[in-house]
This record gives structure tokens, sequence and C-alpha cells, in this order.
């Protein structure tokens, strides 16, 4: 393949002197100038669709639509008329630039509403101007035939005006909280919606910001590959609960359950994103129809795209809606464990409830009480006693701990909130997970459980040689499933696939990924043999071609921040350069221990090497932000204004004529796309 160097840069950071507020689809223009004198060969985005109110590119609101903060409105065609024409709309356009004016960060909501509102107005002039001069006319006019053809040509159009139109009438509430009506709309009542003549200028509002933004990311797009430059592109595994998608076709979405990811040491209860899980089945039935179009749209701007969260196709942590954490989660598809073969390893019904049950011991509240008929007053609530034992198991009506979250146990705050966290904890405390009355699945962390713990060592043997036996099937079924889910999405366009396999290296995922030829992510600091002692890095020359290698990732610390934070990974980092200079590991992070890190890099086996704007930034000190946080993009597991609001220190026109650093950038990308024989 073809040996490339790129950039990854979330569009909304880029910064030119036409942009307003933010980076616009029309800034990519400017920015693919610039990567074309540092001889990059692909510019990667993060994703462009729209995610309504949610700051995270990855939450979306649509899986075709756009996100309207990227619209460059002094570029639309009817901007020039209203801004001569409506007073109203001038003024509001220039206050518009003047308290939305560059900085470090920004703010997305109130940005978005602002523009939002921006948008209205132009549009409200626009379409009473032309709803003026064809009336008494019997033919549509041109702009109406215009968004017509746009939405004829676009099918998810009409489901999304319709589902966005109602959140506006919803005051942006999610559809789930609409009158109930509204939430069990079917598909031909979303049409029927669609085709009421009196909602037509609320729809084609929705539609002519649609057509708008294709044609200015088209418009760039295209100016991109005249580069010769491969324009990524990045496809959420997941949809957002409120989202037209999940609202229009809920049958694709299994809306009981939420997908998230296992414990493990940063997050000991897993992580429960919120999003739903697909129902497969369903999606496989109507020929994978949703994917393929969700990917034709895709390619309409993209020569290749980033598969989010790859492992989610063979396997995805999923977790009732009603939990809070993820802790009882499993994986689907998985298989289960038969009450039949316990009882065949000696499990007999009593032991199998130990193991799959919490058992709740009276002390455990006494405790928090000191008083023992309080502590029975509170057990009684939500528990049943386990015979004459002071022992209790949760009643059946408690079906998750959001159930025990809900009760009242006491007048005073700590003492409840102390009790409601003691519970939960004991929800959590099992082995087995029961699918139903006669199959269960290991929890995660089950060797943490005091049941677990409480069994002799011939016990956990034979629990551990059956747990065995279910991961060779799972490895069998998540292949099976990979191969049906991803071999159509991948097939639909000629778009590069390159996946997002961070996180468990499922068994049968490199053959998988090979046998489809999808590039796989290499983030070198974690591209280690973590088994070994010391956990030393893989060796460049042992990077697979087909993969895609990358200094830092949009959900990971910069590269300086991890050269100044992580010394002992440092230092193991180094051992893998043969120069006869290299940096100290104690040395502060400067322009120097950038081009060191970035040529090093660059050495890699992989046919890709991307990495994030911020890292090659580096490679000037005049470029390093005070405050090294400020440069990063998302801090994972946080929620604030902070995360996904980075901005450029500095406008693509000054990039542009910053010659030592293109000088620097041109000579990694020489390194890396020379390096064909590499390791051979």
């Amino acid at each position: 393949m073809n040996r490339k160097t790129g950039v990854v840069i979330p569009l909304s950071a880029l910064y030119t002197k036409d942009c307003e507020a933010v980076g616009d689809f029309l800034a990519l223009k400017d920015f693919a100038d610039f990567c074309k004198q540092c001889a990059f060969s692909v510019i990667q985005l993060l994703p462009v669709n729209d995610t309504g109110m949610q700051s995270s590119p990855y939450s979306g609101l649509s899986a075709f639509a756009l996100h309207p903060l990227y619209i460059r409105i002094s570029a639309l065609p009817e901007f020039s008329t209203a801004y001569k024409g409506s007073r109203k709309f001038a003024t509001a356009y220039r206050e518009f630039n003047k308290e939305f004016k560059y900085s470090k960060r920004f703010q997305y909501e109130k940005l978005l509403t602002a523009k939002t509102n921006l948008l209205h107005m132009l549009y409200d002039y626009i379409e009473k101007k032309e709803r003026k001069s064809s009336a008494g006319k019997d033919t549509a006019s041109k702009f109406e035939l215009e968004l017509d053809r746009f939405a004829n040509e676009n099918s998810w159009i009409p489901y999304y005006a319709v589902f966005k139109d109602l959140k506006d009438s919803a005051m942006q509430a999610s559809w789930k909280h609409w009158d109930e009506s509204l939430q069990k709309f079917t598909r031909k009542q979303i049409e029927q919606r669609w085709n009421n003549r009196a909602l037509l200028t609320s729809h084609n509002f929705f539609v002519w910001c649609q057509l708008r933004a294709s044609q200015q990311f088209k418009e760039s797009a295209d100016y991109v590959r005249s580069l010769g430059i491969t324009l990524k592109g990045d496809i959420p595994i997941l949809m957002n609960e409120d989202s037209a998608d999940c609202w229009a076709w809920p049958e694709y979405f299994n809306q009981e359950q939420r997908a998230g990811s296992p414990p493990s040491g940063d997050t000991p209860l897993g992580q429960n994103w919120g999003f739903p899980t697909y129902s497969w089945d369903n999606i496989a039935k109507d020929n994978f129809t949703w994917w393929k179009n969700r990917v034709k749209t895709a390619a309409q701007y993209y020569d290749a795209f980033r598969i989010d969260h790859i492992l989610g196709f063979f396997r995805i942590w999923s977790v009732s809606e009603k939990e809070s954490s993820a802790y009882l989660g499993h994986t689907s598809p998985c298989s289960f464990i038969s009450r039949k073969l316990l009882e065949e390893a000696g499990f007999d019904t009593g032991r199998i409830n130990w193991l799959s049950k919490p058992h709740i011991p009276t002390k455990l509240i006494e405790d928090i009480t000191w008083n023992h008929e309080e502590a029975i007053s509170m057990l009684q609530k939500i528990c049943n006693r386990v015979g004459t034992e002071e022992l209790w198991n949760f009643k059946d009506e408690i079906t998750s701990d959001s159930l025990i979250y809900s009760q009242h146990f006491s007048d005073d705050g700590n003492k409840d909130a102390a009790v409601k966290q003691a519970f939960a904890s004991k929800w959590r405390d099992r082995a087995l997970i029961a699918a139903d009355s006669d199959n269960f699945t290991p929890v995660y962390s089950y060797t943490q459980s005091t049941a677990w713990q409480s069994l002799n060592y011939e016990e956990q043997e034979k629990l551990k040689k059956l747990f065995d036996r279910l991961a060779e099937e799972e490895n069998l079924l998540w292949k099976k499933q990979a191969i049906q889910v991803l071999t159509p999405i991948c097939s639909a366009t000629n778009m590069i696939p390159c996946a997002e396999d961070l996180g468990v290296n499922l068994a049968c995922m490199p053959e998988v990924l090979k046998q489809l030829s999808i590039l796989s992510l290499k983030v070198v600091r974690w591209n280690r043999v973590w088994e070994k002692d010391g956990q030393p890095y893989v060796p460049f020359s042992e990077y697979p071609e087909l993969s895609v290698t990358t200094t830092s990732v949009h959900d990971s610390s910069t590269l300086r921040q991890w050269w100044n934070t992580e010394k002992q990974s440092v230092e193991e980092y180094l051992k893998m350069s043969d120069a006869q200079e290299k940096p100290s590991k104690d040395e502060e992070f400067s322009e120097a221990t950038a081009q060191f890190c970035l040529k090093t890099s660059a050495l890699t086996k992989s046919g890709w090497f991307i990495n994030p704007l911020q890292d090659y930034l580096f490679l000037q000190q005049k470029y390093f932000m005070q405050n090294p946080d400020e440069e990063r993009i998302n801090v994972p597991g946080s929620v604030n204004d902070f995360n996904w609001t980075y901005r450029l220190p500095v406008s693509v026109e000054e990039l542009a004529k910053d010659k030592a650093l293109i000088e620097k950038i041109k000579e990694i990308a020489g390194i890396h796309d020379a390096e064909v024989s590499l390791g051979e």
C-alpha cells in the first residue's frame, strides 16, 4: 500500500480569517493548502455530524445530517441579499462576530444557539422574499425546487427534518419526554407530517441547512482531493438515544440496553456510555440498509473512514438501561453456562443462588445505623430474609441499582446515602449474572465477589474450566458476527476502512481485520508487550503494514503532557531508539523533544502515520500554550464545558507562512514515506 503521513484535527478547532467563531467546512481549503506544503497526504477529521446540544462529536443526533455549526454563513448564496436587504440580520451578524471572536476554547451551547438563530433569521428573510416573488404563480420557485430535489435525493431528510422541528417545539427535550403519541410515531406518520403543507416552512429550514452544509463540505472535500490529499472521516459506532435515528428506526436499536466498557483499573465500575446497543438481527433482516446508507452518505466527502470502537462490531459491552454503572454488564453477543452444566460440575441450587444472588449480612447495615432494629427495618424494605439467618436477598422487584437509589431509608441524609451506597455495592457483589433461571454468564470482575472468594480451590477450578470453554465459544461467535456485520459496511463504498481497535485484544480480531483489509490503529505509547517484565514497546519494525500509527488520540493526553507526566513510559520509549543523541527522560518537553519523538515514531512500518495537529505544533516552542491542559481535546469520563472545544493557538494563514515549521514537518513526512523496506 502507498505510505502516507497525515494529520488529525477537529474541524471546529480550525481558525482562519474568514471563520465565524469556529472552524467551518470551507476552512478545510485553507488548511489543505498548509497540509500540501507540509507534504501531508492525509487529513483526518473528527465526526462532523449534527449532535444537537451535545458538544461531543461522538454523540450523534443524526447518523446522516451534517452539523449546522460548520456552515460558513457569509459564503451562503443567500447571504448578500439578506445582509443588504435586512438591517435586522446585518446587525445581528455583526454582533455575532463581535461576541464570538477567537478564543482558546469556545462556548459550544451558547455559540450553537446564536448561530442557529442567525441561520433562522437568514432563512426566514429569504423564504418570505421567495414566497412573495412567486405569489400567484402555479409553479414552485427555483429555491423550493432546489430544496425538493435535495430532499428527494437524500431519503433520510424527511425523518431528520420532522424530528428537528418537533425537538425545537419541545425546547430541545429528548423525544422520550414528548407527548406519548409523538414518541410512538411510525415512519408512515412521520412522512404524513413531512407532507403537511402547513409545516413546509418549518421543515424546509432544516433541509436548507443540510443542503448548504453539504455543498460547502463537498466543495472543500473536492479541493482536498484535487491536491492529492486523502480526506479521512470518522463514523461513530453508536447513536445517541435522543437521535432522529433511534426515534424513526427504533427496530434497529435495543432501547433496553446501554453500551459501555467493562471494569478496569481507572474505572472499577466500568463505563456506561448511555447509548443504546444495536439489534443486529433486525438490521441484518433489512440487508444492512441503514448502515450501508450511512457509509454511502459519508463517501460523498471522504476517501477513507475511521470505524469508531470496532471492537463493538465483534461484541459490545452491554448493560441494562436501568443500571447506573456498567459493572453488571456482559458482552453481546455472549454464550451462557446452563444450570445443567453447573449442576454437573457439583453446584446445587443453593450454591448457584449463592453465586448469582447478592447476600446482604444484617451487620453491613447495622454498622451504619448503629441500631439493630433500624437496620432490620431498612433491610425489610427491599430484601427478604434467608430463613432465620442474619442474611438477606434482594426482593424480586429490585431489578437494578437505580431502584435502590430511589429508596428513602431514613431522615438522616448522610445515613440514608451511606445505606444506599452499601446496598448498591452489595447489588454488584455476585460471581454470576442470571440471564434467566437456567442460563448464566460470569461477572467481569467475578474474582472480587464474596461468593467467589468463599469457594474452595476445587470449586474455583471447576468454574474456571467452564469459563474457559465459554471464552472459546464466544471467540467464534464474535468472529462470525464481525464478518457478517463489517463485510456489507466496508464493501458499500470504495472508502478505505480504518479501525479504532483500542482496548481488549480479541484473538479473532487481527484475522478479521486482515481478511477485510481494514487498517488497525497503533497508538505508540500503548503498543507494548504488556505481559512482559518492564512492558517493553513493540519495535516499530514489527508494526503491521496494514495499520495507522499515531502519537496521540483525541481521548489521550497530548505528546507534551505524556512526556512530562508519564516518565516510566517515556523511559521505555527511549530504549526503542538507536540514535546517538537522544533526550533524557528527565528533560522538560521542548520542540527538540517533539522533533525526536515524531522522527522516531515516523520509522514505523505502518502504511499510514497520522498524528494530532497539536503534536506537530510542538515542533515550534512559540505555539506551546501556557497551560498544557488547554492543548487537550477531551478527558474521557468527564462531562464539562471544556471537552471538545479546543481551538488552534494560531490561524491557518499564519501556519502557512511558518516555513520553519513546514520544513520540520516535511522532514518527518519524508522519513515515514521513504521507509518502504523497513525491517526487511
